[in-house]
């Protein structure tokens, strides 16, 4: 589809006042980018320092810029906007929420580093619930400690196939976007911004995850990022509000079925819940660290990322988002929920019947593509399989491709 033909689309099932908003909102996402703002530039230094003192003290992380104009100024520009000019109540319900999780997102920002951060991160991600904290336990003390894969392949390795995975989409629809970057920054690891894929130069793994992390960045995170671009409603692109516990779910799921979630991986999200809990508690970096090596079996690289992220800004929750999102999205197929609608644009499961509603209106659309992962028939015997799966066994053993 041309960007005409989306204009013609929103024109025709959009208000002018929702045009505006929506636009607008999605231009103000892309400048808070909170989560660049957060990520620590000295990663390194803090590993190197962290291992001289025999694990026992962790430099402060440091930062990047900070937020791109001056907060009241922000706010005035981000609650000027006419929502409730809006027509149609359920777009405008769609977008109040949008703006009001920006407003929460500016002062995530703001309050970096200062007394204010932990209870400004609970206020946008939520807190670790004990319901979660014990599921994360108990995966943590079920699911098996197997040795991990040799890293055999690189980053070119990666980036090849990858490059080879956005043919196959830009072959199905010649407007898919995404570009493939090996970054000069070390230990980043694999991420996706702005519709990008990201792989760190000095990254190494498995043969046997590449295509499965390749799906969980690509297939899932910039297939949607797609979908909502072509849709009238611009901000299924960039996400609705809390968006992020259903997007790392499938995103976790998709490794699955593209045949290779291994058990480390799964306790490698429970962690993530047991660090994020321990820095709402206001733990150190150390005592993080040392309570998943020690008592949770969790090996020292992966413990060291897994502190450091929890602590980012003074205490993150994000990170108990990911297995959140696929407890619940496991439980909205255990219960014969569609998959193929969760691909339309990034979105919270809680806006699903709002979002059915508009799709009975023209005003959402269907996917514009699928990614491989719900069209291939292993996955799709894959799917079926993990519909009566519980959380606790979501992991393979071995790779299945």
């Amino acid at each position: 589809m041309t960007h005409s033909e989306v204009k013609e689309r929103r024109a025709a099932a959009l208000c002018d006042a929702a045009i505006e908003v929506d636009k607008r909102l999605a231009k103000m996402d892309m400048r808070i980018d909170w989560l660049t703002r957060l990520t620590p530039v000295n990663i390194d230094d803090i590993a190197v320092e962290f291992q001289a003192s025999g694990f026992r003290t962790m430099p402060d992380s440091t930062y990047g810029e900070g937020l791109v104009d001056d907060a009241p100024g922000f706010r005035k520009e981000l609650f000027d906007l006419p929502v409730r000019d809006i027509a149609n109540p359920r777009v405008q319900a769609l977008l109040l929420e949008k703006q009001r999780e920006l407003d929460r997102q500016i002062e995530l920002v703001r309050m970096r580093d200062c007394d204010g951060f932990i209870m400004a991160s609970i206020d946008l991600f939520g807190h670790v619930d004990e319901q979660l904290l014990d599921t994360a336990k108990r995966i943590l003390a079920d699911v098996p400690v197997i040795p991990r894969d040799n890293s055999d392949v690189d980053a070119e390795h990666v980036r090849d196939a990858a490059e080879a995975e956005v043919a196959r989409y830009k072959a199905a629809d010649e407007s898919f976007e995404c570009r493939v970057i090996v970054d000069e920054t070390p230990g980043t690891s694999l991420y996706t911004s702005m519709g990008n894929f990201h792989i760190a130069f000095d990254y190494r793994t498995h043969h046997a995850r590449v295509a499965p992390l390749i799906q969980h960045e690509v297939g899932t995170h910039v297939v949607t990022r797609h979908n909502g671009r072509m849709q009238p409603l611009l901000t299924l692109a960039g996400g609705l509000a809390d968006y992020d516990e259903l997007q790392e779910g499938i995103a976790v799921l998709a490794e699955y079925l593209a045949g290779y979630l291994p058990a480390a991986r799964l306790r490698l999200l429970a962690a993530r819940v047991v660090a994020a809990h321990m820095a709402v508690k206001e733990e150190s970096g150390p005592n993080i660290y040392a309570c998943l090596t020690e008592e949770h079996a969790i090996g020292n690289e992966m413990a060291f990322d897994t502190a450091v992220r929890a602590k980012r800004g003074g205490g993150l929750t994000k990170d108990a988002l990911y297995l959140k999102g696929l407890a619940e999205l496991l439980a909205h197929l255990r219960h014969g929920g569609d998959f193929e609608i969760l691909f339309l644009g990034k979105f919270a499961l809680k806006q699903l019947p709002t979002l059915e509603h508009l799709l009975d209106e023209g005003i959402v659309r269907r996917p514009a593509i699928l990614p491989t992962y719900v069209t291939d028939p292993p996955a799709i015997e894959r799917l079926a399989r993990v519909r009566n799966l519980s959380l606790e066994s979501l992991y393979q053993e071995r790779p299945e491709t």
